[in-house]
């Protein structure tokens, strides 16, 4: 057999590593390009991107292959970031992370990769490919607590085609053993968490530098005023932490939620207790829908939905679609469904793809 030339994102972190690893073994040609996607803040003390590149070079060192930085900062400032500012400015709550898979690993890094004469590209996400009567499906990574096939809801046909994902079939315990047989550098790294271009720095503190600050009362349902925010902007739906309410002047002693923002009134609604009826939704409509396969599910199909990463998935009925929006109906409430995150629709372990939550009631 000829053999494929497979570029891999190799990300400073173990599961990239053990991607690229496992391709060697499997005697593809293998070359690692690590993707600079963010530079505003090079010098601070959040931003791991110089210690992410030393780390992917290490790995490339002990695996053995060639590796690559290249730099996509102004293709994600463009496509991701303008967008990520454009939504919050509007009092929504965007998913980068999904942006970033469409719009640059799956394509700025994929076509950069083809023109490097790559076959394949490969990332160390927790997903699986697999090809079926001429189509490609996107399915669930076997390890259901990392699964991460809701972050590339947004992936086409021909993405799909030229994606590998090698540890999409383990378990992340079986990642780390490897890394640590293997002698990996980063076999014990800790796994990075939040937006990329944010990394461990205070969320708010990011956003004050980008947006403006407008407070406005924050009330109850039946209309109290029980607070200031500082900003529409700066607040998501089912938040708990940092809303400024609370103790024994007001309330019940139940924690406080943000449940709903009344942008033309410049109002945050907050509620107590998790289990408040404006917290739960019964049916939301989504916009801009991509679906997988190239074609939407028919109306009154009953499919798996999520609307968070972390959410078993929830039965729900396909009430309309088109390539507009497409509105659903769930059997059980879904808990603070937030504008500007995504609805990720499966049918057992296949992700049929998704769309942006609009509304929800």
């Amino acid at each position: 057999m000829e053999t494929k030339t497979v570029v891999v994102g190799l990300s400073g972190g173990v599961d990239s590593a053990v991607s690229a690893y496992l391709l060697k073994k499997q005697e593809y040609e293998v070359i690692g390009l690590f993707m600079k996607n963010w530079e505003d803040d090079d010098d601070s003390e959040y931003c791991s991107s110089r210690q992410d590149l030393i780390d992917a070079t290490a790995v490339a060192d002990v695996i053995g292959i060639d590796i690559e930085a290249v730099n996509f900062a102004k293709e994600y400032k463009d496509r991701v970031f303008a967008e990520f500012l454009s939504e919050y400015s509007a009092g929504r709550t965007p998913n980068p992370d999904v942006l970033c898979n469409s719009e640059i690993k799956f394509k700025a890094f994929l076509d950069h990769a083809i023109r490097l004469g790559a076959d394949k590209i490969a990332t160390g996400h927790y997903a699986r490919v697999r090809e079926r009567n001429g189509l490609f499906e996107l399915l669930k990574g076997v390890d259901n607590t990392k699964d991460q096939s809701y972050f590339l809801n947004r992936l086409n046909q021909y993405q799909l085609s030229k994606a590998m994902f090698p540890v999409g079939d383990m378990c992340k315990t079986e990642v780390r053993r490897i890394a640590e047989e293997i002698g990996l550098p980063n076999a014990k790294k800790k796994d990075s968490t939040g937006i990329c271009f944010i990394g461990e720095r205070p969320f708010r503190e990011f956003l004050h530098r980008y947006l403006a600050n407008k407070p406005g009362p924050i009330k109850t349902p039946d209309g109290r005023i029980v607070g200031e925010h500082i900003g529409l902007s700066y607040y998501t739906l089912g938040q708990r932490k940092g809303i400024g309410v609370g103790g024994s002047k007001f309330g019940n002693g139940e924690p406080w939620f943000v449940a709903r923002k009344d942008i033309p009134n410049n109002t945050l609604y907050s509620v107590q207790g998790h289990d408040h009826p404006w917290l739960q939704s019964f049916s939301l409509s989504a916009t801009r829908p991509n679906w997988i396969s190239g074609t939407a599910p028919e109306a009154g199909r009953m499919l798996g939905l999520k609307t968070r990463y972390r959410m078993a998935d929830q039965e729900c009925k396909v009430i309309r679609t088109d390539d507009e929006s497409v509105v659903v109906s769930s059997l059980d409430p879904l808990w603070a469904v937030t504008p500007g995150q995504s609805a990720v629709f499966y049918d057992g372990e296949v992700c049929l793809g998704g769309a942006i939550i609009d509304t929800s009631r």
